[in-house]
């Protein structure tokens, strides 16, 4: 048994070594890097809960003696140690949210948002919350689920504040999540810490399902996408929505398909049978997304994005289709009428580097004629912000800032 503690305590020293130095060269080793960096990274207190649980079940039993004891015990001592310097670390997320979002709005944003939306903002993060991460029930949200649209059978899911609609229509926030276009549902947990903030805040907030992979060949997407806009777009005042002004957000693959919606408004070729139907937004916030299925810059350190892409997405080889590939790129529609975007990207994810967020985030300041803010989050795996931890409650302080913000600037003009 000493031998066998003496390994769990290895396991749990690597899981420790593996939130520094994660795998972004192999295309399995960078997922397994990412599922066990995202539990011990953004869960790092409840991992070292239950890890220490383990150890005195070893203790009880007579297993932590002798020199594979001794060690064992050290081991996980520090990787304790290692883990919890890295979650407390991992505060660091609100001066760098402040700074990405001044750089990009100006030192002085917070001035310019509607006084009642400012005096809303939250500065400390919800222990409670960080505590039972898995909850995604809030009694003062009203959830309703499983609204029909489009024309393939498609779903959404409404949340709104429980209080009942204010005297104006609600701003609308459009959540559409992540799974490499292949999984992921729009009530598995991805944006609900975001979107019930938010709804809380007295914003609509839908998250939208669309056709997936590999039965679903692009641009099958983002068509759903579209057709849950254009839903929006003619039904969500009978919900306390305005239709006028909508958000839309997502991480990963949703991060790819919130920025290629808003920057296609009327792309013909994603609007099939519906192309004069308005489908512009008046910003977007993507998380850690794709946004050049090319990679002509390389970021990608390894080839799993590109065969899943031909093989499953696309259903296509790139060699003599990279116009079709460039087409379904964020990166190749950005243009002057690009909307506002705050951009949000870890430095240590291993599915989408973070080059990759970097070289977008600047393009979309040199060709917009508004406002792009970039976050760059230290040590921030993919897909941080699904639990709600010390690093994602600062994120979502500073994604609300964004939308006080740019939604302060919609009442102005308005």
């Amino acid at each position: 048994m000493s031998t066998v503690f003496l390994l769990l305590s290895i396991l749990y020293v690597w899981m420790a070594w593996n939130l520094y130095h994660p795998n972004f060269h192999h295309p399995k080793g960078s997922i397994l890097s990412f599922a066990v960096g995202l539990l011990a990274g953004e869960l790092g207190l409840h991992v070292i809960f239950w890890q220490a649980m383990t150890v005195a079940f070893f203790v009880l039993v007579g297993a932590v003696s002798g020199v594979f004891g001794a060690i064992g015990f050290l081991l996980c001592a520090a990787s304790w140690g290692a883990i919890a310097f890295y979650y407390y670390e991992s505060a660091n997320a609100q001066k760098e949210v402040i700074s990405g979002l001044e750089e990009g709005l100006g030192k002085r944003f917070q001035t310019q948002v509607n006084e009642e939306l400012r005096q809303q903002f939250a500065e400390e993060p919800d222990r409670e919350l960080i505590r039972h991460p898995f909850q995604h029930r809030d009694p003062n949200v009203e959830l309703i689920r499983n609204v029909h649209f489009g024309d393939f059978g498609q779903q959404l899911d409404i949340r709104r504040p429980r209080a009942g609609a204010p005297d104006s229509p609600m701003p609308v926030l459009l959540h559409i999540h992540g799974g490499a276009w292949t999984y992921g549902k729009k009530d598995d947990g991805q944006g609900i810490p975001l979107m019930n903030h938010m709804a809380k805040r007295g914003w609509i907030c839908i998250s939208s399902a669309y056709r997936l992979s590999p039965s679903a060949t692009f641009p099958d997407h983002i068509i759903d996408c579209k057709q849950a806009l254009v839903w929006i777009k003619e039904e969500i005042r009978e919900y306390g929505g305005n239709p006028e002004f909508i958000i839309v957000t997502g991480g990963s693959a949703g991060g790819h398909l919130s920025s290629l919606l808003a920057l296609s408004a009327g792309h013909e070729a994603f609007q099939p049978g519906f192309e004069d139907k308005d489908t512009t937004v008046q910003g977007a916030v993507p998380f850690y997304g794709v946004y050049d299925f090319t990679d002509e810059e390389n970021h990608f350190p390894q080839e799993g994005l590109g065969e899943m892409l031909e093989n499953s997405i696309f259903k296509l080889e790139m060699s003599g289709n990279e116009q079709v590939f460039k087409d379904a790129s964020p990166l190749f529609h950005i243009s002057d009428q690009a909307p506002p975007f705050l951009v949000v990207q870890g430095t240590h994810d291993t599915l989408v580097p973070v080059a990759s967020s970097r070289a977008f985030s600047k393009v979309l300041r040199a060709k917009s004629k508004h406002k792009v803010a970039y976050v760059e989050l230290k040590g921030a795996q993919h897909a941080f912000d699904v639990f709600p931890s010390l690093r994602s409650e600062y994120v979502k302080f500073g994604v609300e800032k964004f939308l006080a913000w740019t939604y302060s600037q919609y009442l102005k003009s308005v």
